[in-house]
């Protein structure tokens, strides 16, 4: 089998995902456009260099609607041969676009693409496309559907988690992040996003809080305990479905769950043909990707890897250097740090989306560019980054330097 190769990653800053963020003016189309071309021109590529462009967006009405990858094609320096595909495997689509590319370029399918995704949360919001999942009563009913937040705070009480366990996780990753942005541990992936006059608009991710103190965080009211306890009740629905919790304990808020932001990422992929044309030195390799489907209701806790993942290819937990683990909520990373008895010290050790968003359909490919700078500086050899998905699925991709 052909191995894929990352030669390049890519993203623009994090804007807060509201009106007054700073990427609010431009749009999804344009963003990604933006990012599209910053690659080619990073790289040295023709238009006609790579086979695809493999879009991740979760929110696909409006403006993030028919084909966006195409859409981006168009609006961008790339020749108009190259198609475009769009795909939507929730919060992992930037993620399983890479993967789905890597996988084609392995299979002889494409010798290069461009794969990542974005969302602009400010300007189509989420869950405005009406998810089946999430209004249809025959579908609600039998799987007993309940928000994320919920599931994160069922996460906590299955598991033992406590606030002040969640806060001290958001207040690490805050100060992680600031440590990162400090000594331009970001720099060598970050795209600043200019308006048309060349000036520019966001070279920075915005939506951090450094100083955060536990202090702070004690202040907040629990995000998801009105929606669970009242009307219409998803605490309820939960406890019908796991009858063994005696209540559910809400200790998620906004500070300990992931931030709404806009953004945007790509990672360049191609085999080692496609390198020696253009002058290119592979960064690393895509050793292994992994998907899995589970619990619905519980959804977050749909871990992206299980141990026979990585020992498929012959390799154990314990192989892995670092870990990038989306921090949806603070439970989800506290889980799977559980589960797998990892180190804290190899996990997300510039900070997450608690620190500095998550626009849903970018963050796979932004925790892969972020894990791969990272070993990079402290030469280190094997990542694994890693998403829980609403519907309960989950996404996984083990990079290699080479």
């Amino acid at each position: 089998m052909t191995d894929a190769f990352i030669y390049d990653t890519a993203r623009t800053p994090r804007g807060k995902g509201r009106p007054d963020g700073s990427l609010h003016e431009v749009t999804s189309v344009a963003l990604s456009a933006r990012l599209l071309n910053a690659v080619k021109a990073r790289n040295g590529l023709e238009g006609h260099a790579v086979e695809d462009v493999i879009w991740g967006n979760v929110t696909q009405v409006k403006e993030q609607g028919g084909c966006l990858a195409r859409s981006a094609v168009l609006a961008s320096d790339l020749d108009e041969s190259i198609p475009g595909l769009s795909i939507n495997r929730f919060c992992a689509s930037g993620m399983e676009a890479v993967n789905l590319a890597a996988n084609q370029v392995r299979a002889g399918a494409g010798s290069a693409y461009i794969a990542g995704g974005v969302e602009m949360m400010g300007r189509v919001a989420m869950g405005s496309d009406g998810a089946a999942i999430a209004v249809d009563p025959s579908l609600t009913f039998p799987t007993y559907f309940v928000p994320q937040g919920i599931s994160a705070d069922i996460i906590a009480t299955e598991y033992g988690f406590t606030r002040e366990d969640a806060d001290k996780l958001a207040v690490e990753s805050q100060r992680r992040a600031a440590q990162a942005w400090a000594e331009d541990r970001f720099a060598k992936s970050i795209v600043p996003v200019l308006d048309q006059n060349g000036l520019t608009i966001l070279e920075r991710d915005e939506y951090l809080r450094p100083g955060t103190t536990l202090e702070d965080l004690a202040r907040l009211k629990p995000a998801f305990k009105d929606m669970g306890e009242s009307m219409p009740g998803f605490d309820k629905v939960a406890l019908l479905k796991y009858p063994h919790l005696p209540a559910i304990d809400h200790i998620h808020h906004a500070g300990n769950s992931s931030g709404i932001v806009d953004g945007a990422a790509a990672v360049l992929i191609g085999d080692a043909e496609f390198g020696k044309a253009h002058g290119l030195t592979p960064r690393a390799r895509i050793r292994a990707t992994a998907k899995i489907g589970t619990d619905p209701t519980i959804m977050l806790q749909a871990r992206s890897t299980s141990p026979k993942d990585p020992a498929r290819h012959g390799m154990s937990i314990s192989d892995i250097d670092l870990i990038e683990v989306i921090e949806a909520f603070a439970s989800v990373v506290l889980r799977f740090m559980q589960a797998f008895q990892v180190d804290p010290g190899i996990v997300n050790v510039n900070g997450g989306a608690i620190a500095m968003g998550h626009p849903l359909g970018a963050t796979g490919a932004i925790i892969i560019g972020t894990l791969l700078d990272e070993l990079e500086r402290q030469d280190k050899t094997v990542g694994l980054a890693t998403l829980c998905i609403a519907s309960g699925m989950g996404a996984a991709t083990i990079i290699e330097r080479v």
